[in-house]
């Protein structure tokens, strides 16, 4: 009886690491569509209601779930406090910091730090043509994510349960 719980533990310990696995594959889809948003909404924020980058930060932080909540509301609270700090210092500040929590991976947060080298530089037109090119790179990355999804979801899920089922064999 023993041998039995202690199998089922490691075969249930497996099973949700390849879950867990599998969840991160599911995560990045999504998170990237938020980011994509909330960078649409500082387009309509710059060009239609003139809001200054603090203010615009802090009202994106509050239209969308974490963590990319967390990037906009740190970055808002930074720049306010900030004294001879540049835009660009913060957001990249921010984003190394925010960018662990998230299921991202290294291209989408290069995409991220470009756009954040012009961000408060330039004049409104420039911006939101990076901010453009910022969603059109991060939609083509987007549709990898999905693709990596379908393709590595379902495997690290069966994965999982067969490894632990191959321990708990080798170990009895």
């Amino acid at each position: 009886m023993l041998k039995f719980v202690g199998a089922v533990l490691i075969i249930g310990a497996a099973a949700l690491l390849g879950f867990l696995q599998a969840a991160h594959y599911a995560r990045r889809p999504k998170q990237i569509r938020l980011l994509i948003s909330a960078l649409q909404r500082m387009e309509t924020e710059i060009i239609y209601a003139l809001t200054p980058l603090p203010e615009a930060f802090a009202s994106l932080s509050k239209q969308i779930s974490e963590p990319l909540s967390s990037l906009f509301r740190l970055t808002s609270e930074r720049l306010i406090a900030s004294v001879g700090i540049s835009t660009r210092e913060i957001w990249q500040q921010t984003v190394k910091d925010v960018w662990k929590r998230t299921s991202m991976k290294q291209v989408e947060q290069e995409v991220v730090l470009q756009l954040g080298s012009v961000l408060g530089l330039t004049d409104r037109g420039d911006q939101v043509k990076h901010l453009r090119l910022a969603v059109s790179q991060l939609q083509a990355e987007e549709t990898e994510s999905r693709d990596e999804q379908r393709r590595y979801e379902k495997m690290w899920k069966s994965l999982g349960v067969l490894i632990g089922a191959l321990i708990a064999i080798l170990m009895y």
